[in-house]
């Protein structure tokens, strides 16, 4: 529909029909929120013109910004041609073969085959359908249990829920028995009498002891993001992968690494994996790949799975009406060139993340920050009251949300999670811009200080 609505019918519209994710539906029918009308490079603007520099790329999805005409074109191009079919019964498209071999380019050597998904939730139920296979094809149909981690976010199904490890979402739905969590590697809200380094090995031998507890014959999987994002930008010590590597390899346990945040040039790397030395057997991916432009998701599925699926025993059964979309595929295609293209990974982990790293640890002296941490391009900034005894600025995370709702009214769009501030900002920003982010969210430091008494 191309015809001009006012900003306050819309807000009413919304408020009346649509229902939010992660959202106090109650709160939002009452007060409604922001419009969002347009956007460009790393720039949103609302329905009352309002333009903020986008410090979260969308939802970690637009890593190339707002701008890039390559995948909008694709995406047009191709509703003119094939604009849907199914991947069913023999079929494929163009676009889903040429992105399944470019993703097989991009990603580690021993991944040569996908299966695609609409989104990253989707893509780790099909982990758990790929894992089960696997192991029943293998004779060890009783390796079903999945661990997780607590705090880990993998998605909103059922399934994906349940892998996650979030308390409110677990509180709300019964999530599937065969899931099991250990602790997450935060070292700053749970090691503070331990090292980092020492924090990290015993965090990662928690892994070693569920599945002692379990035993390794029921076991199948482990899942984990390289770099916590949802959960608060949580980046392991460097003690921690090493050891859950050498626990997963002395073990007939699968990897699982989901890499729908990190991916795609995140942590400096096309992956999170390869940041980290880690070679896992499923990979999730979505967000970025299409730079949020159209939804897709899917998982790279290494030589080893692979090869038992491909070797025998009947039909996979598992499958989604819109796996392998063309228009989707196709603008997945066209971001993977403007990443190639541009060398933006490259960039943006040599020279632009270093600077938007040391420019966030400039705030580490400030009173109400307790940590900053980060890798790549992604970082959270801890706020407390007190720096010796981490207290926080006031209960139920309040603090951290007055300091993103002045950020936000400010010009920045930062996020909250728990007592921390979050950003992942697209990859294509220079360093004047990176700067302009670090100075506006610590004006909304000082004025969340001054509102605290602190």
């Amino acid at each position: 529909m191309n015809m001009t609505v006012d900003t306050s019918t819309l807000r009413q519209l919304d408020q009346a029909h649509h229902l939010h994710p992660f959202t106090d539906l109650q709160d939002y029918s009452e007060h409604g929120g922001r419009i969002m009308s347009r956007a460009e490079h790393i720039y949103i603007y609302d329905s009352d013109g309002h333009r903020m520099l986008d410090g979260m790329s969308g939802l970690w999805c637009c890593n190339l910004g707002y701008s890039q005409k390559g995948i909008i074109e694709a995406i047009y191009s191709q509703l003119q041609e094939l604009p849907y079919y199914n991947n069913f019964f023999q079929c494929s498209n163009q676009p889903a073969a040429e992105l399944a071999r470019a993703l097989v380019e991009v990603t580690p050597a021993h991944f040569n085959h996908v299966f695609f998904t609409n989104s990253g939730s989707e893509a780790n139920d099909t982990n758990l359908r790929l894992a089960h296979r696997y192991y029943q094809l293998q004779g060890k149909p009783e390796k079903k249990l999945i661990i997780s981690r607590k705090n880990a976010y993998h998605g909103s199904t059922i399934a994906a829920a349940s892998l996650g490890g979030m308390g409110p979402m677990h509180k709300q739905t019964n999530g599937l028995d065969y899931v099991h969590h250990i602790n997450q590697p935060h070292w700053f809200d749970e090691g503070a009498d331990e090292s980092p380094e020492e924090f990290g090995l015993r965090v990662a031998r928690e892994l070693e002891a569920k599945i002692e507890e379990l035993g390794e014959e029921n076991v199948a999987a482990f899942i984990a993001e390289p770099v916590q994002g949802a959960g608060g930008v949580i980046v392991p010590p460097d003690s921690y992968w090493p050891e859950i590597r050498r626990i997963c390899d002395e073990r007939d346990i699968l990897l699982i690494m989901d890499e729908v945040i990190c991916g795609f040039g995140r942590t400096g790397n096309w992956f999170g994996c390869e940041t980290y030395g880690l070679e896992p057997d499923l990979l999730t991916f979505a967000k970025a790949v299409t730079n949020g432009y159209m939804p897709l998701g899917g998982v790279m599925v290494s030589d080893r799975i692979s090869d038992v699926l491909l070797s025998g025993g009947g039909e996979f059964a598992h499958g989604l009406t819109y796996s392998g979309h063309p228009v989707a595929c196709a603008a997945g295609l066209a971001t993977i060139q403007a990443l190639r293209d541009s060398n933006v990974i490259q960039t943006s982990g040599t020279e632009v993340a270093p600077h938007f790293q040391a420019r966030l640890r400039e705030l580490e002296d400030h009173r109400i920050v307790g940590q900053v941490r980060g890798r790549g391009m992604f970082a959270a900034v801890e706020l407390v009251r007190d720096k010796g005894s981490r207290e926080r600025l006031a209960p139920e995370s309040e603090g951290a949300v007055f300091c993103r709702n002045t950020a936000n009214a400010g010009g920045l769009m930062v996020r909250q999670t728990g007592d921390a501030m979050i950003m992942a900002p697209p990859l294509v920003c220079n360093t004047q811009e990176i700067d302009s982010l670090v100075d506006m969210l610590g004006e909304a430091l000082d004025k969340t200080a001054a509102h605290y008494g602190v």
